[in-house]
This record gives structure tokens, C-alpha cells and sequence, in this order.
């Protein structure tokens, strides 16, 4: 097991001029992280090769990992133009993870902020086939380089763990995955265990986030608060200060034999660097406590 950080996490220093990419593998590498997932906000990779080499080359210097890429992509377009001209832009990013060493995608399959209408099981049935068709040109394109694509529990229309796995069966690719997410089934009002129990067997990679959960009825005020697919109302927390059961999912993932990389995502109101610190902290106790 080797525990890592999102650049996500730290993306409000990115984004107040804190701290640059480079800054981040280095503040990963100093805070005892093995590895570091890229998630291009903030910065960009795709159209910036300079940049991009001097990742791959300070990631090489600091000791530390590139792990995975997140991207968002939709491939649910109104016209075949636009599908093939969304296939070739996530091919671009492929191309990228080549020229970083990165041996794991994560791509979205649908926009990830859309209506409630959008989250219905009607819709995305409807619309499968496009989410198939365009996940299996990425992975045939991907598996060329030896690399893994995914798709994750994210975003509203994909989120649940049943969708998720009709997904995966419907691409049948050896090189389609999960990256799974243990949060990320409370945006769709599913229980993270049972979430984490049914795409466990599916994940080549494993988000570690944590949620604070107040019901649609109960409304809390101020904050950095958003609704579930269900109207109830999730905050981001340090992993181990919220909701979610961290310790029984540790201990799931522990009994499982996965043994790859986890990467904590911070997406809470504390200041980011010391919330990361302290996630990346927890969950390395977690995982020594549990005994299996």
C-alpha cells in the first residue's frame, strides 16, 4: 500500500499563486507521500510540454510517484462531430501520460455538472452506448502504451456503484477499471461500504476522501456545503474527522489484498496544506491499526 496525495487537494494554494505544480511535488514528497496524482486544475500539462517534462523529471528527483491523471470528459455529445472531436481530445491527453511515464487515466464518461433530470436511471440508459463507445476507443487507443483507463464514481449521472459496474461490463476491456472512490457514492446517496464492497473487486486505484452528512431536512447553514443527487447536504472533512466509516472501509480494502496506490483527497474548508498533511497522517495510522 502506498499512500499519496491529489493535487486537487492542494488547489486552493494553486489557485491563490501559493504554490506552482512543481511546489506540490515537492511539499508531497517532504510530507511523506509516495505518490502524487495530477489533476489538471490549476495548472496544464496537455498543452505545455516544457512544464510537463519538468513534472516527470522533479517527480524522478523528489523520490515520489506519478501515480494516476483525472480528466473530465463527455462523451454523451448531440452530434457525431462533436463525439469524435471529444475522443480526440482525451487521445491527446493519453499521449501526455506517455511522455510523463503515467501508466493510469482516469476519465469521466458524461459532464459532470448537469441538471436533475440528467441524474435519472431513464437518461443514462438512454445515453450508455455513448458512454461505452467512447470509453472503448480510449482504452484500445490507451492499452498501446500499457495503460490503465478507469472510470470513477463521479459525477451525478455515473455515481452510483451499479452504474459504475454497468459501465465496466459493457466496455469490456482488460485495461477498463475503476478508480474507486470511497466518498464519492454519498453524492449519490449510496452508502460508502456498500459502494466500496461491490466495485472493490473492480479497482485498480483507490480515493480516500472524507465527508461530513447533515439530511435534506436538516439544513446547515453557511459553508462549503452541496446537495447529493437526493437533496441531502455533504462538506468535505479531513479523512478520520467526518462521516464516512473510514476504519471499517480501511479494513475492507486491507482484507481484499489490495496492496496498490490510495490517494487521499482533500476537499474541505481548512486550510489545505495542513488538512492534507493530517489526512495523508490519519490514514497511514488507520491502515497500521487495522490487523487482518
Amino acid at each position: 500500500m502506498k499512500v499519496g496525495l491529489s493535487s486537487y487537494s492542494l488547489l486552493n494554494a494553486i489557485k491563490a499563486g501559493e504554490m506552482t505544480i512543481l511546489d506540490v511535488i515537492e511539499w508531497v514528497a517532504a510530507n511523506g507521500g509516495e505518490h502524487l496524482e495530477l489533476v489538471p486544475y490549476g495548472f496544464t500539462l496537455v498543452d505545455n510540454p516544457e512544464l510537463a517534462d519538468a513534472v516527470r523529471e522533479k517527480a524522478k528527483e523528489a523520490g515520489i510517484a506519478l501515480s494516476n491523471y483525472s480528466m473530465p470528459a463527455n462523451f454523451v455529445q448531440e452530434t457525431e462531430e462533436l463525439f469524435e472531436a471529444e475522443v480526440a481530445r482525451v487521445k491527446e491527453h493519453v499521449d501526455l501520460l506517455r511522455r510523463l511515464g503515467i501508466k493510469h487515466l482516469r476519465h469521466d464518461v458524461t459532464a459532470f455538472t448537469i441538471p436533475e433530470e440528467l441524474m435519472s436511471i431513464r437518461w443514462f440508459e438512454d445515453n450508455l452506448h455513448h458512454m461505452v463507445r467512447g470509453s472503448q476507443h480510449i482504452a484500445d487507443y490507451a492499452a498501446q502504451y500499457g495503460i490503465t483507463t478507469t472510470i470513477e464514481n463521479h459525477g451525478f449521472s455515473v455515481q452510483a456503484s451499479d452504474r459504475v459496474q454497468r459501465v465496466l461490463h459493457a466496455v469490456n476491456r482488460p485495461n477498463f477499471k475503476t478508480t474507486l472512490d470511497i466518498g464519492n457514492f454519498m453524492c449519490a446517496d449510496e452508502n460508502s461500504i456498500i459502494g466500496v464492497k461491490k466495485n472493490l473487486p473492480y479497482a485498480s486505484l483507490v480515493h480516500f476522501k472524507d465527508f461530513y452528512f447533515r439530511p435534506y431536512d436538516e439544513h446547515p447553514g453557511d459553508g462549503a456545503w452541496f446537495k447529493t443527487a437526493y437533496g441531502n447536504y455533504l462538506r468535505g472533512a479531513i479523512i478520520g474527522q467526518g462521516d464516512i466509516e473510514i476504519r471499517k472501509i480501511v479494513r475492507l480494502i486491507k482484507e481484499s489484498g489490495y496492496d496498490g496506490y490510495i490517494t487521499v483527497e482533500f476537499e474541505g474548508m481548512e486550510e489545505c496544506r495542513s488538512a492534507s498533511r493530517i489526512a495523508m497522517d490519519n490514514l497511514r495510522r488507520f491502515w497500521d491499526e487495522c490487523i487482518v
